[in-house]
């Protein structure tokens, strides 16, 4: 296994100074040269925080504006950097287009998809109560279509382009894999939220039948993958540091079909006859515990392997947003566990995730500012193997 190490640039008159703008760059409009989908992970990993918070089965003074402001926050962030990688497509094409081929950040092609359905689902959930019901909807609703849209896409098209054109050894597999098979699923979870504002009949039963038909995509692709990961990190160990975090992404599909299955249940009654409305409502929680367990062993096994790492060298990478998202969707899960079974124990585990989840994107946030700052994070990548960093380590 061999991996990159991003080049180190200078000005003609040398090193740029400390802490100055954009010093690792260049040109400042290099900013949008390399700019990948995987910056979109930041935008899902801030959105979770804002969607996590509304449904905490403990809320203090405060947490619902706080979730409402990381919304506007998550918002803002797409809207930007959606407009920044207009411009990287119009302004470097080639680049752009070269993405989708690259083994490693081929597969986050994922996160756009992920990242208009996050913000769409909160804007639902905290919007509402800033541009309205029905602004609320509309907005959701074509958010979440944009997003359904392009997730059925990449969960075809890049596990095509990885079995017949991408370089992948055996010991290829890592958690990014995972990228482009997720979002059914989490068009599954966040369309629930739309069902009932569709017209009672076959409108409803449509979107509740899709939904169940993402879920079952994203489900099985997963565990397929999940597999392979376990069975690379069993015979290959960890490989570089800077991919340890994507080991983290596991916990999204799990945490995403829990949170999924009870949702969908919950909304079941609204498009399905008896007996199947019931076993819905079943399903989400027969299915969701034991989903539920083995995400949080896999929690405990990811955490384990990272501090391993942590304790050699763990170099900040936009791999770190890999520590957010996917420990929001367990969140969410939980919250949907602890509704359903008017259970303490599983209050008690959301609260203690959602610390969790608010630790990691505060420091994965600061670090990724600073890298921004700096311009570090706009680097252009060495050529790599499918182990390699998909970005360029911080300083």
């Amino acid at each position: 296994m061999t991996t990159s190490v991003a080049p180190t640039p200078h000005t003609q008159s040398g090193r740029r100074p400390a802490g100055r703008f954009l010093r690792d760059l260049d040109r400042p409009a290099d900013v949008f040269r390399n700019l990948g989908p995987n910056w979109y992970a930041s935008i899902m990993g801030t959105g979770i925080v804002a969607n996590a918070a509304a449904v905490l089965p403990v809320q203090v003074t405060g947490l619902r504006l706080f979730a409402t402001a990381v919304w506007a926050l998550a918002s803002a962030l797409l809207v930007a950097l959606t407009a920044a990688w207009a411009l990287h497509w119009t302004r470097h094409p080639e680049i752009a287009r070269g993405h989708a081929h690259h083994p490693v950040m081929g597969h986050f092609w994922g996160a756009p998809a992920m990242a208009l359905m996050t913000v769409g689902a909160g804007t639902l959930t905290l919007g509402r109560n800033w541009i309205g019901p029905t602004a609320a909807v509309r907005v959701d609703a074509v958010l979440w279509t944009g997003g359904t849209l392009l997730g059925l896409v990449t969960c075809v098209w890049i596990p095509y382009l990885a079995m017949t054109e991408h370089e992948v050894g055996e010991d290829s597999a890592f958690g990014g894999w995972l990228m482009p098979v997720v979002p059914p699923m989490v068009s599954a979870a966040t369309g629930a939220a739309l069902v009932p504002h569709l017209a009672p009949g076959q409108e409803r039963l449509t979107l509740l039948l899709a939904c169940y038909a993402m879920f079952g995509i994203s489900l099985f692709s997963s565990i397929v993958i999940i597999t392979q990961v376990w069975s690379r990190l069993v015979r290959h160990k960890l490989g570089p540091a800077a991919m340890v975090p994507t080991l983290w992404i596991v916990l999204g599909p799990l945490g995403q079909s829990v949170t999924a299955a009870n949702a969908l249940g919950s909304v079941a009654h609204l498009a399905l006859p008896e007996p199947y409305a019931a076993g819905a409502a079943v399903f989400g929680v027969v299915y969701g515990l034991p989903t539920w367990g083995f995400a949080m062993m896999w929690l405990a096994l990811a955490t384990g392997l990272t501090l391993r790492t942590l304790r050699n060298r763990l170099p900040f990478a936009l791999t770190w947003w890999s520590f957010t998202f996917p420990v929001g969707t367990c969140v969410t899960g939980t919250c949907a566990l602890a509704l359903r079974l008017h259970s303490d124990a599983f209050d008690g585990a959301a609260v203690a995730l959602y610390v969790l989840l608010l630790t990691a994107w505060a420091t994965v946030a600061v670090r990724t500012l600073r890298g921004s700052f700096l311009g570090t994070l706009f680097l252009a990548q060495a050529p790599a193997t499918a182990q390699a960093p998909a970005t360029a380590p911080a300083r």
